[in-house]
């Protein structure tokens, strides 16, 4: 840990990413919320009891945690360049990093921004496919908030607009820090709903159990990263009304990590190369998870993957 700290105080003060500081709190939170899960076990035989672990589904979380990690300082390494050019020559202004009104603005613009790419990462599949490893475990704890993608390539492109109007580079990364840290006491089914006004303003346990959920009433709902009023405002909003299902509506029946993270890229490639027509390859690739080719006659379209996973055995 002292050779860590040692690297990190050699690093320029903007370059610091929070995350790194927040990990020893994350893992003591989980600890303490594993072992409290493995004390009630006892209470729901019928189905998992609130917060409950499974220890190869949390290793997997685990595991691809400290993989993202990694890639993602690689995107935000490969994503500063590009950024601090935009800033230096084609941002009109520059704002000044010791104001306070430009920490509200990257603050601000990060959870907007973000909340306007998780949408999208829902209704287009490619983009699906980067996301959805996060909603693969049927387990809602602290492991799962450390189940991240290692694609950032979208959330890359989607911050672009703050460094255009003058947001300092590694404010924006560092608001996104900010960002992700706040989402990980999210993840847990042992706090209730809280305050109104606090439920009413911002994302709590609550709102993203409903996130979580694959059960209909909850699907595509609460995209929020801190603040839930985006959804209140555009229309996504859904208050838990039961404890969710949680996990993908066709579940992946694996703990290794890299076909967590890839099974469904491999599936789009496959609908793409059986697909005659280009428009039904565009569709898989760029339409919402699901879509099939409109019927040309009686009946529903059926996916080829779809197809597959229903001509194959259950296990």
């Amino acid at each position: 840990m002292d050779a860590v700290a040692g690297l990190l105080d050699a690093l320029p003060p903007q370059m610091r990413d929070p995350v790194l500081f927040a990990i020893p709190f994350f893992l003591l939170l989980l600890i303490l919320e594993w072992t409290a899960a493995r004390r009630l076990e006892h209470l729901d035989s019928q189905r998992s009891p609130a917060g409950a672990y499974q220890r190869r589904d949390a290793w997997a979380s685990l595991s691809m945690g400290l993989v993202s990690v990694a890639t993602t300082a690689a995107w935000k390494a490969g994503a500063l360049l590009g950024y601090a050019a935009i800033y230096a020559y084609l941002a009109p202004w520059q704002l000044p990093a010791d104001r306070w009104y430009t920490w509200v603005i990257a603050l601000l613009g990060v959870d907007l921004l973000f909340y306007t790419y998780h949408r999208v990462a829902h209704r287009v599949r490619l983009i699906w496919a980067t996301h959805q490893a996060h909603h693969s475990s049927r387990y809602y704890n602290f492991a799962t908030a450390l189940r991240q993608k290692w694609n950032n390539s979208g959330e890359i492109l989607m911050w672009i607009p703050l460094p255009l109007l003058g947001v300092p580079p590694w404010m924006v990364f560092a608001s996104f820090s900010v960002n992700l840290i706040y989402q990980f006491w999210v993840h847990t089914e042992r706090i209730d709903k809280l305050w109104r006004p606090i439920e009413f303003v911002f994302n709590t346990p609550s709102h993203h159990r409903v996130h979580h959920g694959m059960d209909p009433e909850y699907l595509d709902k609460n995209y929020g990263g801190i603040l839930i009023i985006w959804d209140r405002m555009f229309g996504s909003y859904q208050d838990e009304l039961f404890r969710p299902h949680y996990g993908l509506t066709k579940q992946v029946e694996t703990f290794n990590i890299w076909t967590l993270q890839t099974h469904e890229y491999v599936a789009i490639a496959r609908d793409v190369r059986r697909a005659r027509r280009w428009r039904d390859k565009l569709g898989y690739a760029f339409g919402p998870p699901g879509w099939s080719p409109r019927p040309v006659g009686d009946g529903p379209a059926v996916s080829p993957t779809e197809a597959s996973a229903a001509a194959a055995p259950s296990t």
